[in-house]
Formats: structure tokens, sequence, C-alpha cells
């Protein structure tokens, strides 16, 4: 709900009254305070730190020149990924990686890319711009890569052009300790110990690029799939993923959870925000008019109620058992970068895109009953990208930022939160938008995250944020990132990688179970309430 008139929100303990804000369109006095109230007393549950997960698919410079550039590189590496970029990585705390795909993974035959890489096949992919794929990155690399930046392996299946013995084999490599073929493969092939992969994809898309399939027909190969998926070790379950809807599609969903929810765990969504109203012309990452800002952000909230309304309709069809919805592949798509291979899907990164990362980070977060995995796509040159690299030169995006800022989320309790906002858009133009987005949580010491977006393009925004049924805080410290004078279309360059950081928040002024400050224009800030 975004209020525009005089609103009374109840609680359990009381009444809180927000006042009656005086606007009469999308320009906001700055004057006056925003309410926001954090409800301590209140909670749908813990944050699954895997809301926080990545996505790199052999797509572009993703995976070779992104993440991984040989041994033998000039670029510095450890045992062929770049040392900058998974440094960099590590900061984020990644609590899961997706891979190879993705639409690669509808073509992807595993054992292509194992053994020793001299005899790895050589093939074209044809999926991404018919650029030569030499194999040499596969799965002992992504599990060297995984191992590398400390996190999950989620690895999605070939359903599209692979067998059911083709997917178990690849699970027995991964899982089996004991003696099989398979694990007498790895073993053969330099690893001892199983990688123990829990997450598993059964199929991609499988409603279009992965076979374009019917509900019933996927559903029934998936139920195949599930079956002959094992557990190799009673301590290590694996995690079943079903591939669920794209966008809007609420049929498939529950035609599929109906179908196939008694032998998997969860189902995917996938959902990009895009501008333009056409796929070829989906818009300019930093050249963008107000209306087309307002239509992104407008596009970037209706994460809410797609998240809302496939899981009512997987509840409904499998009543009988929480499954999990994944959100494996979200985030902006725009139109590649001017000069660009076109296939590789290479677009800026502005503060735009950050605000749009910090929405829905927002939004999974206060839907951690039901959402238990994000993969954003993609990591590292692709899409909403968190690096972006041009030879042994890197820069961190404003959505890498944006991620640092909020992994205090992973693994706290979500909050309850109240704002009062004002509906803000484009002169002349239907997407209107509430002014602030905001969640918080509280890690298992008692201290508070609050991230708060101020999605106004021009007007700095006061927030006056109370709370109740929380520790007493020793300090309260924030940091805002903004576009400063360039606003939304502000980016880093790789002459500038600087130019879009976090700053810290001087402006907080402590009260009683309470604090104020003034957030800028366009701008994601995160407060930290130390217990």
């Amino acid at each position: 709900m975004y209020p525009t008139e005089k609103t009374i929100f109840s609680f359990p303990f009381g009444l809180l009254f927000f006042h009656e804000p005086q606007f009469t369109g999308p320009h906001i006095q700055e004057a006056m305070s925003m309410l926001i109230f954090i409800n301590g007393n209140r909670s749908v549950g813990t944050i699954n730190k895997n809301i926080y997960g990545h996505f790199a698919e052999h797509l572009g410079r993703c995976i070779y020149g992104g993440l991984y550039v040989g041994e033998d590189s000039e670029i510095p590496n450890q045992n062929g990924m770049r040392t900058d970029v998974v440094n960099a990585l590590k900061e984020l705390d990644i609590p899961v990686l997706r891979w190879p795909g993705g639409c690669f993974a509808d073509t992807y035959h595993w054992q292509d890319g194992i053994g020793p890489k001299s005899s790895r096949k050589t093939l074209i992919n044809t999926t991404w711009g018919g650029v030569r794929e030499d194999n040499s990155f596969g799965t002992h690399e992504f599990m060297e890569l995984c191992r590398q930046l400390g996190c999950e392996a989620y690895i999605n299946g070939n359903v599209g052009t692979g067998t059911v013995q083709e997917m178990c084999d690849w699970v027995e490599y991964c899982n089996m300790p004991g003696v099989s073929p398979m694990a007498d493969l790895r073993r053969q092939n330099g690893q001892d110990a199983p990688w123990n992969v829990k997450y598993w994809g059964i199929g991609n898309e499988m409603w279009g690029g992965g076979g374009n399939m019917r509900a019933d027909y996927y559903s029934d190969l998936c139920r195949q799939y599930a079956s002959f998926l094992r557990d190799y070790d009673p301590s290590h379950k694996i995690y079943k993923i079903a591939s669920g809807a794209c966008d809007f599609n609420y049929d498939w969903t529950q035609r599929v959870a109906e179908l196939t929810g008694a032998l998997v765990d969860a189902l995917s969504l996938h959902y990009y925000t895009i501008p333009g109203s056409e796929w070829e012309h989906k818009g300019s990452a930093t050249k963008f008019s107000r209306e087309e800002y307002y239509i992104t952000m407008y596009k970037a909230l209706q994460m809410k109620g797609l998240i809302e309304n496939h899981t009512a309709r997987m509840r409904q069809a499998c009543p009988n058992k929480n499954l999990g919805l994944v959100i494996d592949e979200w985030g902006t798509w725009l139109d590649v970068e001017e000069g660009t291979n076109p296939h590789f899907l290479y677009q800026q990164n502005a503060m735009r895109d950050a605000l749009v990362a910090a929405v829905n980070l927002n939004i999974f977060g206060d839907h951690c009953d039901s959402v238990v995995m994000a993969n954003i796509a993609q990591t590292v040159n692709v899409l909403q990208a968190m690096i972006l690299t041009d030879g042994p030169r890197m820069l961190c995006t404003p959505t890498y930022h944006v991620f640092h800022m909020f992994k205090g989320h992973q693994g706290a309790r979500q909050l309850e939160t109240y704002a009062e906002t004002a509906l803000i858009g484009a002169d002349g133009a239907d997407c209107k938008v509430p002014n602030l987005h905001v969640s918080a949580s509280e890690d298992h010491n008692g201290n508070v995250l609050v991230t708060v977006v101020n999605l106004s393009d021009h007007s700095s925004v006061p927030v006056e944020i109370h709370w109740d049924g929380l520790s007493k805080f020793t300090s309260i410290t924030g940091q805002v990132l903004s576009g400063d004078g360039a606003g939304a279309a502000a980016y880093n360059t790789f002459d500038n990688p600087h130019q879009v950081e976090p700053k810290a928040l001087t402006n907080i002024t402590v009260g009683t179970n309470s604090f104020t400050s003034l957030l800028p224009a366009c701008s994601v800030a995160a407060f930290t309430l130390k217990a």
C-alpha cells in the first residue's frame, strides 16, 4: 500500500499515526520528514543467505576473460581464476553460484568439460554468438571457483538435449563418496573427495528455449529426472529445482507444482526488468529519459506481486509441501553497448541498475518465507553484472556496491517495516512509484540493518526512522550510494572506476528509539544499528 492520504497502521501494541503527506505530483517537499517504522515484534522468518546468489553462464565474457583466464594468462590468477575478480566477489560473501546456464545449459554435455584440457572437445557455442568453446572451464574448474569464493554450487542440468542417464551420471560424478564408475572417473581426473553439490536444476526455461514444452510434458520429464537423481550421502541430500515459469505465467507454475511438487523441493522463476516496449529496443543503460527511468522502477516493483501470486499458485497446487521459490534469473536487461557483439549481452551498469537491485533485494528479504534463493544475471560482463573487465582492468559496478551494502541481511531475521510514502513519476506518465522502499533485519547479535531506497530522481527525502521491540543500540551509522550530480545515469568507467561508490552518511541524528537522516535523490542507504 502506498499512502497518499492520512493513514493509520495497526500493530499488536497499539496504533502508529502517520501525518498527511502534502504531495501534488512528483515533486517532494524536502522539509517534510517521511516516517519509517520497524516492528521488532513481527517477522516472516529468516532471510536465506542464498537470496544473495549469483549466476555465471558461458555467455559473452562472463566466464572466459571475466571469471577465468587460464593458468598461463599474464593476468594474475589462481588455478586460472582471475585474482582481482575473485577477491572482489569474496567481499560480497557470495552464498551460491549457478552454472553453466541459462540457455547454454540446454546444449551442454558435462563430460565434454572434464579430463585433460588438451583432449577436451572444441565446439561452437551456437546459443550465444557462434563463438568457439574449448571447454577449458568445466566441472572441476567451476568447483575450484566455488572453493575460492567460499560459496555453494548450483548446477543446472541439461534436459533440453540431454538424458536422464547423463544428469544422473553428473550427480554421481560430483557426489559419490564410494566406488562407482563416475566416482572412479572423478578420481582419475584429480578429485578424490566428492564435492557434495547440493543444488540441482532440472532443466532451464523448458517453456521456451529449453524445448518449447507444454507444462504437462515437462512435468512428466521432471518427475522422471527427479526419481533418479540420487542422494549418495544421507548427510548431504540434494535439493531439486524444477524449471518454473517466466514473468506472469501463473498457469505453468500451478500445473508444474501440481504434477511435480511431491518429487522436487522448489520451482524456479525468471523475471527481467526491461524498460523498453519492444524486445529489440530495450533501452540504453546510460541514456534514458525520466519516463524510462520511472517505467524501469515500476517494472522492478512488480517483483512483489509476481512472488506472491506464483507462491499462492504453488501452495494451492501442492498444499501438503512447502515448495520453495528460486528466482534464479533476475535483473535489468538492456541494449548492449554500442560496438559490442549483440549476442554477448554486455551492458553498462548505472545508478538506475543499483536501485533496481536494491528494490528487488528488499522484496526478496520481505518474502523470505517463500523465496529460498535468487541469482542475479549475471556475475561478470553480462547483463546486470557485479564486475566489468577490459583485459587486465576491472571495475565494480553500482550494483556490486548494493550487494556489499546489503550483505548483512544474509541469515538475519526479517523485521516487519512500514514506510510513509508518496507516489512519484514523470509528468503526465502513468507509471507512478512510491518515493521510498525499505526493508530491515536483525542478526543473531541483535544488530539491525535497515536498507532504504529513495526512488525520486531529483529530490532528497528526510526520513525519520522509529522502532519498537528491539534492543537498545550503542551506535547508529549509515552509508549511502548515489549518483550525485549525474543521478540515475551515473556509472563507473575504466578510466574513472570510483565515481559511484558508497559514502558515509554524516547527517544522522539519534533520538529515543528513533533517528533521522537525509537521503539524496536517487540513492540507496544502509543504516547499521549496533546492539
